[in-house]
């Protein structure tokens, strides 16, 4: 059999629906980002990258490479081995420490990143808890929809952020379950944002364990970086934080933080920890600058809201459509998977621009997009660049503009 061939023709459709991705083979200038170099073309060129998630700049951050250089000339490279076997270092310790402190919670557990967290974490809960029902909104990433799926355990789908389907769903378990909803703070594609008291009432209602995903909301949100449930005083109300180290934080891992018994069961039963090699020390390092730095600094996240905020206000003056939502995420909507394509690659051939198409099955079809996230180094010049790039673009694609 010619397996190649039968590759080869999945591949071909996709092209034809426009939904082939194509990466961009980017190099960041070290202390110059949004700054990048572009090498996936025939003649290197200049970028400034408007998708990225390191959403507050802080790979570049010198307090954190500083401390990654310095765990490097301490400790090496590699973490060694598991972390149960010689892989756990004094700082993967401390890093978990200051997560647990970020969250008010007993305790963390680190994971080599976000999807495998909630991937280990959903799984392990909804397998080796007793009658496990997990209740999922949704549009929960992907990550948590493989946990659920490998936990093997009885599921429920409640309507995006409707708590009163929530409440339905509770109420229709039978006696004895145990419920664990599931939702996110910050959902990545639209950028709306859960009700989490309302969510956390409903379950309190009916004694469920509350899993909340903060991925796209730590570090940006709260007086501290805590994330949406640290801004609006609802942090003690989660039975488990779940968040990431590769995006506002700028290095790469993942993480929970709850109680020490929650944290030592996924510990101690989660193979998604228990058998992957540790996160490299300066990776720790590095997470542990950032996050102390953010918990002080404020000036990141505020230049951050202003330029999406500008932002926002530029594509409203030349009629470009973008979803409204309280967050940072600015999704630009096209609705067309091969405009979509074209147009990113327009803006990155002829304008500089490198914004990454966002198509099925990433997003329903129909809906795809452009997803921008400004950050507090993208100037206002870089804003009124993009926004004239759009312009010229939406009417070269007849693209229907929003209505004012």
């Amino acid at each position: 059999m010619d397996f190649d061939a039968l590759f080869n023709a999945e591949l071909d459709t996709l092209r034809t629906e426009g939904n082939y991705r194509v990466f961009a083979e980017l190099e960041r200038h070290r202390g110059a980002f949004p700054r990048a170099v572009n090498h996936g073309c025939p003649e290197k060129s200049d970028v400034t990258v408007w998708c990225s998630n390191d959403y507050l700049c802080m790979g570049q951050h010198a307090d954190v490479l500083d401390a990654m250089h310095a765990a490097i000339d301490r400790a090496g490279a590699g973490a060694g081995g598991t972390r149960n076997i010689s892989g756990t270092h004094h700082t993967h310790v401390a890093l978990e420490r200051e997560l647990a402190d970020l969250h008010g919670k007993e305790a963390a557990l680190l994971f080599t990143s976000g999807y495998v967290s909630n991937w280990a974490s959903l799984s392990t809960l909804g397998a080796r808890l007793p009658n496990a029902v997990i209740l999922s909104d949704s549009l929960n990433h992907a990550s948590m929809i493989e946990g659920i799926r490998h936990a093997k355990c009885a599921r429920r789908i409640w309507k995006h952020n409707d708590v009163e389907d929530l409440r339905r769903h509770l109420a229709e378990l039978p006696e004895g379950a145990t419920p664990i909803v599931a939702f996110e703070s910050v959902y990545s594609m639209d950028g709306d944002i859960a009700p989490i008291k309302e969510i956390c009432d409903v379950a309190d209602e009916f004694g469920a364990m509350t899993y909340i995903d903060e991925v796209h909301a730590v570090g940006m949100y709260g007086p501290r970086g805590g994330g949406v449930a640290e801004r609006e005083g609802l942090m003690d109300r989660i039975t488990l934080i779940e968040g990431t180290l590769g995006k506002a934080f700028g290095v790469m891992g993942g993480y929970i933080t709850g109680s020490s018994a929650l944290c030592d069961f996924i510990r101690s039963f989660a193979s998604g920890f228990i058998f992957t090699t540790a996160l490299p020390p300066a990776v720790a390092a590095g997470a542990l600058a950032s996050i102390r730095h953010l918990k002080a600094s404020e000036f990141e996240r505020r230049r951050q809201q202003r330029q999406v905020a500008n932002l926002r206000a530029g594509l409203d003056a030349v009629g470009i459509p973008h979803l409204p939502n309280p967050s940072h995420i600015v999704p630009v909507m096209v609705k067309d998977p091969v405009k979509c394509k074209m147009i990113s690659d327009i803006l990155l051939d002829q304008h500089g621009i490198y914004v990454q198409p966002i198509n099925y099955p990433t997003v329903p079809k129909g809906t795809e997009r452009l997803r921008f996230t400004p950050g507090p180094m993208h100037s206002d010049q870089d804003i009124d660049h993009l926004v004239f790039a759009l312009g010229e673009l939406w009417r070269h694609c007849a693209l229907a503009r929003a209505v004012a």
